[in-house]
């Protein structure tokens, strides 16, 4: 195995030391605190009867074989839940399902960085005008605090240029999104919810990971269940518009992809629903907490 390569158990995807998570702090001052919880983590996880996980046996199947305390009970979709009790950090545009239903089935781009992602001014700018530059409709979810100063952080005259086929929105119901059929591809950082959402729909993803365990999932998605595509920083950091362009035609212009991320869709459906491998572990779990 390559130097700088792991492989925790058989079957297991190797990883590379740079991907994991106290590698990815953005600040080594940051590492005591994760190895503290990691520590504590452990010893509450020894204590406990159950070790619930999101996720599936057809996902992870090496995972579960080699830790198998660890129960598979995903996908877990919040938005599923009764009543629809979904919380979110900022006001849902609501207005996003109904500019989707105006566009053609598998022509969206939806881009989207979670909760706690921050671009430069930069690096904002080469997103805004790569998804220009691609000339493919795109939902952006443009958080009030993703860069400084959002009331002036577009380039000049983006806005009036892309106004044809472009949203953008300051929060998006995301699950409801990620199901439309309009959506053909996910710009994600790869934050282990909003990867499940996508493999719960059947959307590939274009993986741009920012932080923590984001680059292990980006390296599930793209090396080993080949869902998504990455993308890649020149050698100042940043990430292009032409790299962002490109990448946007290539996933949108292919099948093959699109192909696997819709048979991992129906693994996760079948494994989610009465008699599926998560729906007994989870039948079995609650089971066990009515004794």
């Amino acid at each position: 195995m390559a130097e700088g390569v792991f492989q925790l158990g058989p079957g297991m995807l190797p990883m590379n030391t740079a991907y994991v998570a106290w590698n990815n702090l953005g600040d080594r001052t940051a590492q005591p605190m994760l190895f503290n919880y990691i520590f504590n983590n452990a010893r509450a996880t020894a204590a406990a009867d159950f070790l619930l996980c999101n996720s599936f046996q057809e996902l992870e199947a090496p995972v579960f074989a080699f830790s198998p305390s660890i129960i598979p009970i995903g996908p877990v979709r919040a938005a599923h839940r009764p009543g629809k009790l979904v919380g979110h950090l900022w006001p849902v545009d609501t207005t996003c399902t109904a500019w989707l239903d105006g566009k053609p089935p598998g022509s969206v781009a939806y881009v989207a960085f979670g909760s706690f992602t921050i671009l430069d001014r930069r690096q904002f700018h080469e997103l805004a005008l790569g998804l220009e530059l691609s000339g493919r409709p795109f939902l952006w979810v443009a958080r009030p605090d993703l860069t400084d100063d959002m009331a002036d952080a577009y380039p000049p005259g983006f806005i009036d240029r892309v106004a044809c086929r472009g949203k953008m929105a300051r929060w998006a119901p995301q699950d409801q999104v990620l199901a439309h059929p309009a959506i053909g591809c996910f710009i994600s950082h790869c934050g282990w919810n909003s990867t499940m959402e996508a493999i719960s729909n059947g959307v590939p993803l274009l993986c741009w990971p920012s932080f923590g365990d984001q680059f292990v999932n980006q390296t599930y998605v793209c090396d080993d269940w080949k869902t998504g595509l990455k993308m890649v920083a020149d050698e100042s950091g940043i990430i292009t518009r032409e790299e962002i362009s490109c990448k946007l035609q290539e996933l949108l212009g292919g099948v093959e992809v699109k192909n696997r991320a819709m048979a991992l869709m129906e693994a996760a459906l079948r494994s989610a629903t009465n008699g599926g491998f998560s729906f007994q572990n989870l039948t079995h779990f609650v089971a066990a907490m009515k004794q």
